[in-house]
């Protein structure tokens, strides 16, 4: 029997390193658990070990870095991991507990559980009736970001706070309810069977183990996790370039940008080193990259000349189209902004980037492209966590969905937003990834959701029976961007062949100034942003270097 203790409490340390996960007071999770496993004494103080079929899957998912953890329709064998308690003088099996939430009972209000704080998060969480749900919000950001205005951050025309709305300020039973969370995690894996999600937390070592998971029971699941940067597979742009999408990246950039302008000043800087550092190069012709270019085309004019007397006439910025910029706009609008750009010192060029490398870009005919400031935006696609669920996609391949913006094949899951695109067999083009789809979508999700929530179709498998009404309907407003210098374009038009009005020029600039202004979530950032508007118009735009 001491033998048999012996070998058992060193299989427990293997299991242990293998990362399956236990349960602390309730909370968290403790890297301390064995793998089950059929030892045989075979005598001269001989043992074999031969795992059964659930302990051969658990090691596979531990060697794919799952932890234990399972994926979206894991079978309960795949899932049913027994765990050892710390004393090795234990021989007997628990059943597994996961920290988290459990799955709600009779008498408590459903729980609906919402991943991302996008477009379509937030303006779903907004609208959501917290006198009906409970909500659990799960994001590895705790605010929103009001993505039309950020290229602005980049060059201090605007404060990142400004640009920033706190998901508990938009939903504020996040705060104040005892039952509603926020949970800053990533999810990882969704059980659409037993209606629970797996996720790890953001932990940068404060946390007592790394990683640390937890689940979620959900009744219902909406996800809103968004979509990451496309760059085509094309060699070293993710590890050289910046992208433009979170508040983080404009912290970045600007930062480059200062560094660069100050750095260039130093004694014994070649002119070459000084036109490389001071390249500013933007892939891609889109609403961001104008918009970017025309921010940046402001701040040389206006605040390097001024501030950067020695360096000034070094300062370039590039920007590089496969096709038009601007494609989705109309004719008339794309020629004014090339003119625009052009006069106010922004070059444009037409190429496809085939690598990348840490002071270059190399064009598809061989062209070399130094640059000291590199930007992407050449669109969004899938993410790592969409792609790895087993749920129908969408032509693109997001999550698909019907018309009523539920994902068919499994009960009481919802998807929206950029990670979201229609099915095919439903007749329907797929949405382009604009925060106007998004909060579209948002807000017919949530008048949904309420509608069903009254009707006592809240809680998982309820709502089969319930009529949902309308399918949702996308009705395009128009497109609008700025392109620096007090100019914008404004494209009414309800699509691209479709006709309507096409504004540019000051008057444009003026309405786009006022659109984003009353779109701008809370009152707090309706202040902050013409005071910061006001405060760039008599001062200048803040060039100091902080971090």
């Amino acid at each position: 029997m001491a033998l048999v203790k012996i070998a058992r409490a060193n299989l427990r340390r293997l299991g242990g390193a293998l990362g399956n996960y236990a349960s602390v007071n309730g909370i968290g999770y403790t890297p301390k658990c064995s793998l089950p496993s059929h030892i045989n004494y075979k005598g001269d103080d001989k043992f074999s070990y031969s795992p059964g079929i659930k302990e051969q899957n658990y090691m596979n998912f531990s060697m794919r870095r799952i932890g234990g953890i399972p994926h979206h329709h894991l079978s309960s064998s795949a899932n049913t991991h027994r765990v050892v308690g710390e004393s090795e003088s234990e021989l007997g099996h628990e059943e597994p507990r996961y920290a988290g939430l459990e799955a709600t009972k009779a008498g408590e209000k459903p729980r609906v559980v919402v991943l991302g704080t996008g477009w379509a998060a937030c303006r779903f969480l907004k609208g959501l009736d917290t006198e009906i749900y409970d909500v659990v919000n799960i994001s590895p950001r705790n605010h929103m970001v009001f993505t039309p205005l950020l290229a602005s951050t980049c060059v201090g025309t605007l404060e990142f706070r400004s640009v920033a709305e706190p998901v508990s300020q938009i939903q504020d039973a996040l705060a104040r309810n005892p039952n509603s969370y926020f949970y800053l995690a990533s999810c990882i894996g969704v059980d659409t069977d037993k209606h629970e999600i797996y996720c790890e937390a953001v932990n940068h070592g404060e946390l007592p183990h790394e990683p640390y998971r937890f689940k979620v029971a959900y009744d219902k699941l909406v996800i809103a996790s968004g979509a990451e940067p496309l760059t085509f597979g094309i060699k070293g742009a993710k590890e050289h370039a910046l992208f433009l999408r979170e508040v983080n990246h404009a912290q970045e950039i600007r930062k480059r940008l200062l560094l660069n302008l100050m750095l260039s000043e130093n004694p014994g800087i070649s002119e070459e080193e000084k036109k490389r550092l001071l390249h500013c190069v933007f892939i891609g012709g889109g609403p961001t990259g104008v918009e970017f270019s025309g921010e940046l085309s402001d701040f040389v004019m206006r605040d390097v000349r001024e501030r950067y007397s020695h360096v000034k006439d070094y300062v370039q910025c590039t920007l590089i189209e496969a096709n038009e910029i601007l494609s989705s706009f109309d004719a008339s609008l794309r020629q004014y902004a090339t003119r625009h750009l052009t006069k106010s010192g922004v070059r444009l060029m037409r190429g496809v980037v085939k690598e990348v490398h840490p002071k270059k870009l190399v064009l598809s005919d061989g062209t070399d492209v130094p640059y000291g400031l590199l930007v992407w935006s050449t669109g969004v696609g899938p993410s790592k966590f969409v792609k790895s669920l087993n749920l129908p996609k969408s032509p693109g391949g997001r999550i698909g969905v019907d018309e009523w913006l539920r994902v068919p094949s499994v009960e009481d899951v919802f998807a929206l937003g950029d990670c979201a695109g229609f099915l095919e067999q439903t007749g329907r083009p797929v949405l382009p990834a604009l925060a106007q789809v998004a909060e579209r979508e948002g807000k017919y999700l949530v008048e949904l959701f309420n509608k069903i929530g009254k009707q006592n179709g809240g809680k998982a498998f309820s709502a089969k029976d319930i009529p949902l009404g309308d399918p949702f309907v996308y009705r395009h407003l128009g497109s609008m961007a700025s392109v620096g210098r007090y100019k914008a374009l404004v494209d009414l038009r309800q699509s691209k062949d479709a006709r309507g009005l096409s504004l540019a020029g000051f008057v444009s600039w003026f309405i786009w100034r006022c659109a984003y202004l009353t779109r701008v979530v809370s009152w707090r950032n309706r202040f902050y942003v013409p005071m910061n508007w006001a405060t760039t118009l008599v001062f200048g735009r803040d060039n100091t270097r902080i971090g």
